[in-house]
């Protein structure tokens, strides 16, 4: 399986309970009358998929209204010089959202590194009928759940802002992070389970798939995300020795990187070798002429 198939296969498995979830609050369908696409895809998950955009830079200029009602941008958020956690979705969303949400804050629970210390959440509704009343309710709802000080300063529940054009910041950032959504006839979302770890500069950097996260995942993606500025050096170390796989859903260590560890240990040792071995000779050539 290629890189890509792992992350649409990742996507699908997420989608298919929110997909099914949304199907059946809808009237049943008759027999044979379920639509699906020339192409075998159930017609709610036409486009729905995630297209990782490794490298390249969220809009930072775009405009979105915080959970206090003000309009700021990405770009000031970014400001306070930590990674960030994105996470998609819907706040009303019945199941899925809520889940990615609720495991992922279980796992930074379990993890050193804190929110508005060392890294960021920010959450962006992608329905454009959600307003910051509704987005304070659940920022508030996750900072006493997460309960350590200061984090409410680095949650950020974001809505868009209202336009005559309608909605235009959700839909920039799903599309410059290549996250795929559709509206249904029921009124819900389909949408994968991802976080997208952003650079303090706004430099997409990781994807992490799924409605389960191991700590362990979740706070190397955040030292990579992180650039070097925070962790310990064995941190840092132990992410250079390491991938992050979609298929597994975490970091894998890399054999090219032992070798390499392997052949400059080798190599050192026989430096000091060859060093403790020339000092040896010269000793004994300085004690010779008094030996004899």
């Amino acid at each position: 399986m290629n890189r890509h198939s792992s992350i649409l296969a990742a996507a699908a498995l997420a989608l298919f309970a929110h997909v099914a979830l949304a199907q059946s609050s809808r009237a049943p369908w008759a027999p044979g009358d379920a639509p699906v696409a020339a192409d075998g895809i159930a017609a709610e998950m036409e486009g729905v998929d995630i297209s990782e955009h490794l490298g390249d830079t969220v809009p930072l200029d775009l405009m979105i209204v915080d959970d206090d009602g003000a309009e700021t941008s990405l770009g000031t958020l970014l400001q306070s010089g930590r990674p960030v956690m994105l996470h998609l979705g819907y706040y009303k969303c019945p199941m899925l959202c809520t889940m990615v949400l609720n495991e992922g804050m279980r796992a930074l629970d379990k993890v050193d590194l804190s929110l508005g210390k060392d890294f960021d959440l920010v959450s962006v509704s992608i329905n454009p009928k959600e307003q910051h009343e509704l987005a304070h309710a659940k920022k508030q709802g996750y900072a006493a759940e997460y309960s350590r000080k200061g984090a409410d300063k680095g949650m950020h529940f974001l809505t868009a802002v209202p336009t005559a054009e309608g909605e235009k910041g959700p839909g920039r950032i799903a599309d410059a992070v290549g996250f795929g959504y559709k509206l249904l006839p029921s009124g819900e979302y389909s949408h994968a389970a991802v976080f997208v770890m952003i650079a303090p500069d706004g430099r997409i950097v990781r994807y992490l798939y799924g409605v389960k996260f191991e700590p362990a995942t979740m706070r190397m993606a955040i030292v990579e995300a992180g650039e070097g500025k925070i962790g310990t050096p064995l941190d840092r170390f132990i992410l250079w020795c390491h991938q992050y796989d979609p298929a597994s859903k975490g970091y894998v260590l890399l054999a090219f990187r032992i070798m390499q560890v392997g052949g400059a240990i080798t190599v050192v040792a026989i430096a000091v070798g060859l060093t403790w071995m020339f000092m040896r000779g010269a000793r004994q050539a300085r004690l010779a002429p008094h030996a004899a």
